[in-house]
């Protein structure tokens, strides 16, 4: 019998046949490990006293006095159990084949993840198939008719041919209508069709330029299955921060024979200290003197196409904006066409000037103004 907790109380679940175990720091007075649930003495003593006589309580105590004898040191008592076969399928131990599968396919039904959307249903239906495999196989129930799960275990012999619960469902119900009416199943469960493989996520960080020439990259993607045609990734010319790359079929793989799933690549792209980036422009800031302002001149600025002349015409304006045809970004999926470079002009004025500065722009000032200045000898 299980014990479980169940709110103040302990519940009995499932059939469970409890085993004891003693472990300490020796191995050589391991007795049996049965994996699956555990609880320690004291849980079990102040818990389940509805459950438990004094006596098969104090017979625990004695046993766990017993290992603490040998291994005072590091000995402790560990309460494990197994399922019950018999018991989880509701059956007796002199259950024929027919009963059984009876039985299972009862429980199947009622469990059934499709079907029962109750918290620990899947859990259940589990247990309910691992019992079925084992009992509807004559070697496997022989084997643990005498030694348990321990010895199907020590045996090297498996719970069963199907890996998955599933499978084992659809085996039996298969040709047989299926589970049609119950639950809108509508006969083959849909846990048992081919289904295409869940998509795929990758953030990959690319440069100023790389994003505006576009570049091919080879990147590392943990999925269900490998990749053995991968040629790297290809991204294209005029890419930006937060788009979206689809690369078809390099997903997770498919269940049952389904296509695989989508690989989707998002780009983030890293900003360039001078050139900013506005949709498929480029945009950049010069500055030039008041004088190179009135009479222009010619720079060398900065594009991603490297160090370009651009003509500052004379009597350019504080916060003018130059135009650089065709050295912007190139327009994504259109080939030979690209952006501008956009320049906007700063003129500096000066805070200070020397004598020399201030007396020739006082006599240009005056000659705006119309006159003359004086001169000796006139």
């Amino acid at each position: 019998m299980a014990i479980v907790p169940g709110g103040s109380t302990w519940v009995a679940r499932w059939g469970i046949q409890p085993h004891l175990m003693s472990r300490a720091s020796s191995t050589n007075n391991l007795f049996m490990q049965l994996p699956r649930f555990s609880i320690n003495t004291k849980e079990l003593a102040s818990a389940c006293s509805a459950f438990c006589s004094q006596g098969s309580l104090h017979a625990l105590h004695n046993f766990g006095s017993f290992g603490k004898s040998h291994h005072r040191r590091s000995g402790r008592l560990i309460v494990r159990a197994e399922s019950d076969y018999y018991s989880v399928l509701g059956v007796s131990k002199n259950a024929s084949k027919s009963e059984i599968k009876s039985a299972y396919r009862k429980l199947a039904r009622s469990y059934h993840p499709d079907v029962n959307k109750e918290p620990g249903a899947e859990q259940k239906f589990k247990d309910i198939s691992n019992a079925y495999e084992v009992l509807s196989d004559d070697e496997k129930r022989s084997i643990y008719d005498r030694f348990g799960e321990a010895g199907l275990k020590g045996a090297g012999v498996g719970t069963g041919d199907f890996s998955n619960p599933f499978d084992l469902f659809e085996s039996l119900f298969d040709g047989l209508g299926g589970m049609g009416g119950m639950g809108g199943m509508g006969g083959r469960s849909s846990r048992n069709r081919a289904t295409q493989g869940e998509d795929q996520g990758y953030n990959l960080v690319l440069n100023f330029k790389e994003a505006i020439f576009g570049v091919e990259k080879e990147i590392e993607v943990t999925r269900l299955e490998s990749c053995g045609t991968c040629n790297g990734l290809k991204v294209p010319a005029g890419v930006d921060a937060g788009s979206r790359l689809r690369v078809r079929s390099e997903g997770n793989a498919g269940r049952k024979g389904g296509p695989p799933g989508d690989l989707f690549v998002m780009i983030d792209v890293l900003q360039d200290p001078v050139l900013k980036r506005d949709d498929t422009n480029i945009l950049y800031t010069c500055k030039i003197t008041y004088i190179d302002a009135i009479l222009g001149t010619t720079l060398k600025v900065p594009t991603v196409d490297g160090m370009v002349d651009l003509k500052i015409p004379s009597g350019t304006q504080p916060g003018t904006t130059l135009v650089m045809a065709k050295k912007g970004v190139p327009i994504l999926n259109k080939n030979n066409m690209r952006g501008d470079q956009l320049v906007k002009v700063q003129v500096e004025i000066p805070k200070r000037l020397s004598g020399e500065e201030r007396k020739l722009i006082e006599e240009l000032s005056n000659l705006k103004k119309g006159k003359v200045p004086n001169t000796s000898g006139i």
